[in-house]
């Protein structure tokens, strides 16, 4: 199959990709409005985009056309956000944020889930999320009806016993976070790994008379 999508296909092109880029992870996004009040919504066009600095990538759709979700008008407002990792035990209650309430309800309470004050922005954390990265806004790329925000990440919480303090790799199974798949309903889990070590960088350098 040949699907162009600058054609008639393009409408169909979320229902396309989001079934076929996967699995992605969720980002469970915290923000305040210029009130203090918190919102609270996930998000699964997001990703790391780099590390020096360290940069995230978010994407959050309009609530209607033309109309930002609270999320993003929150981070233009504020330039700051949570991003707070989703793992198994968090799943239902991630789900329950993605209810559309309307702007100023707190998702973090009708879902059960605690906040906890961030270190170095307004947004809190929650602190049920194995990890949380407390991000300011670096710019915001509007390409049609997508709104990029990138992010940078200013502190990484994560739950004791997920990092070696030694190597900063991750210790075998405690990380079980969800990833999401083919919509509208479906996500996986990432507890069955498999190890690819990488072809050997060094080069044989030839003899010379």
């Amino acid at each position: 199959m040949e699907l162009d999508l600058t054609g008639p296909l393009r409408e169909d092109a979320y229902m396309i990709l989001s079934g076929l880029i996967t699995p992605r992870p969720i980002a469970l996004t915290t923000t305040v409005d210029l009130e203090g009040r918190v919102n609270a919504a996930p998000f699964s066009f997001f990703n790391l985009l780099g590390d020096s600095p360290p940069i995230v990538g978010l994407c959050p759709g309009d609530r209607t056309p033309g109309v930002p979700k609270d999320t993003a008008r929150n981070i233009r407002l504020t330039q700051e956000f949570v991003v707070n990792l989703v793992d198994e035990a968090l799943a239902e209650k991630m789900n329950l944020c993605s209810a559309a309430l309307p702007p100023g309800e707190n998702e973090l309470l009708r879902a059960g889930l605690t906040s906890v004050a961030s270190s170095s922005v307004k947004p809190p954390r929650i602190a049920e999320s194995p990890v949380s990265l407390e991000c300011r806004s670096h710019s915001i790329i509007e390409i049609g009806d997508n709104r990029l925000i990138i992010g940078e990440v200013l502190r990484v919480h994560v739950k004791e016993g997920i990092l070696d303090p030694d190597t900063w790799l991750v210790k075998p199974n405690s990380y079980h976070l969800i990833g999401r798949m083919q919509s509208p309903h479906w996500y996986c889990r990432t507890t069955e790994l498999f190890e690819l070590k990488r072809p050997s960088n060094s080069v044989t350098q030839p003899l010379h008379d």
